[in-house]
């Protein structure tokens, strides 16, 4: 299908015109200081636009320009700018940014190939400067930009860099500088990255939906014969991706039950709006030690019983196990211990993992299992970027690796291989070294089921494009009945 790129553009303006507008443009409406729109730029990335916002407004109070940042010191900037995504590696280079500008005589340039040697910045952050401070032509490509250019196949390109390439050779020039602003309001509102609102796009029967799965229409009943669809999560602390939109994030996600991992949480922790979000039952399993492990789920579906850890003191006391019972089958959420630095831990996950294999296998005689959680664990050499690399290192020590092959045997499928036998397929990536813009990670988040669940299993995926945490979503549909 080839698509008229104005007429949907223009499309898609009208429909975001009273949309709130991504906040780099709206901190450019307020002021044309190329400094405060490439810092806000900087604060931006990995960050919901609220978070960003605030930030740069007490930075903004303190370091209204690049001389009054000179003279803070890095700890300090930390602390504005906390919580956007990153805000230690962003501090270090705001930190640094004054002294890379005198090289510009203490101005922001305004060309892509000299805003990329600052600190910190990208060609996306570069464009972005380029088009909002200076309003040159310039594509800033993000990952709405790219996700919804593909889906309306205008492009058929695998990374951002690529799309902007592309478009520099295909899209209209005057578009250019609209472009981002348009489809980062339209991807936040309407064509969201999951379960998009395509019930209510003004492009609806027009947009060729390339890899879409439009959400469930609000209020429509769930038609039995249709799968279940399971969500499992390590979110790294659920107070502070609280902070960073995760009732929101549910909600785009639009699943049937959710299992999350390390919660670092207790209940008396918890605010009322993270125990009783709209739509969902929530359970909770912490760990007696605060700010340690956890799990939880949060379901649509009432079960007919939660069960809570394994029997085993030594493994429940950590809040690693969450069960729930439906008539037909049990879903087992699972934190495995990590074997931790110098493997102090192997010999503690090994009878772990045995522990947990007993228990699956035992309640799998009377219904099916489906396992799901953070394993700790990359099976095989396509599941992490540098096998050779990590050999004896945990999470990928020959001991791990063999007892999943023992749980493999034992009759349990690991889902996505079903569906995907790609490599550069990962579920947790490290906050060091700028890993997962460079999809430098480990596949170590599964879905799992017994040969009893097999047939039942309609597809699984991982869900690379939902942010928050270092680790993304892992997703498995899966026909009840």
């Amino acid at each position: 299908m080839t698509i008229d790129i104005s007429s949907f553009l223009e499309t898609v303006a009208d429909e975001v015109k009273d949309k709130e507008v991504p906040v780099v443009d709206l901190i450019a409406v307020q002021t044309r200081d190329p400094f405060k729109v490439l810092v806000a730029t900087i604060l931006s990335a990995r960050t919901k636009d609220e978070t960003t916002a605030k930030a740069s407004k007490k930075l903004f109070n303190l370091a209204p320009d690049r001389k009054a940042l000179d003279r803070l010191e890095e700890d300090h900037i930390a602390k504005l700018i906390y919580p956007v995504g990153f805000y230690k590696n962003k501090a270090g280079y705001l930190a640094k940014l004054s002294s890379a500008l005198e090289e510009f005589g203490g101005d922001v340039p305004d060309t892509i190939e000299e805003l990329i040697t600052l600190p910190g910045v990208g060609r996306k952050t570069a464009n972005l400067v380029v088009s909002v401070a200076f309003q040159k032509p310039a594509i800033c490509v993000d990952t709405h930009v790219h996700r919804i250019l593909n889906i309306w196949e205008y492009v058929q390109t695998d990374t951002p860099l690529k799309t902007e390439m592309a478009l520099r050779k295909k899209l209209p020039k005057k578009h250019w500088i609209t472009v981002n602003s348009i489809l980062v309001a339209f991807g936040q509102s309407i064509c969201r990255p999951i379960s998009p609102h395509c019930d209510i796009c003004s492009l609806a029967g027009k947009c060729p939906q390339n890899g879409v799965k439009p959400r469930k229409v609000p209020g429509k009943k769930r038609d039995k014969s249709q799968p279940l669809k399971f969500i499992s999560w390590n979110v790294n602390g659920i107070r502070a991706l609280e902070k960073k939109g995760f009732i929101d994030i549910l909600s785009d996600l639009d699943a049937d039950i959710v299992g999350i991992q390390e919660t670092k949480a207790q209940p008396d922790q918890l605010s009322e709006e993270l125990k009783n979000i709209p739509g969902y039952t929530s359970y909770w399993h912490s760990a007696k030690k605060k700010g340690y492990s956890g799990v939880a789920f949060y379901t649509r579906h009432t079960p007919l019983a939660v069960h809570e850890g394994l029997g085993e003191e030594e493994f429940d006391s950590e809040g690693r196990v969450l069960t729930l019972e439906f008539d037909t089958y049990y879903l087992i959420n699972i934190y495995f211990p990590n074997s931790g630095d110098k493997l102090k831990r192997l010999d503690f996950k090994l009878r772990f993992n045995n522990t947990l294999l007993t228990f699956a296998r035992t309640i799998g005689r009377k219904k099916d299992v489906i396992l799901c959680g953070d394993f700790n664990v990359a099976h095989k050499e396509i599941d992490l970027k540098n096998p050779k690399n990590n050999v004896k290192h945990a999470g990928f020590t020959p001991e791990e690796r063999a007892w999943m092959d023992s749980f493999i045997e034992a009759g349990f499928t690991d889902t996505f291989r079903i569906y995907n036998q790609e490599p550069d397929q990962y579920s947790w990536w490290s906050y060091r070294f700028n890993a997962r813009a460079k999809n430098v990670g480990w596949r170590i988040d599964y879905f799992c089921v017994d040969e009893s669940a097999r047939k039942k299993v309609q597809n699984a995926a991982i869900l690379q494009e939902v942010t928050g945490s270092d680790h993304c979503p892992v997703q498995l549909e899966y026909l009840a009945r």
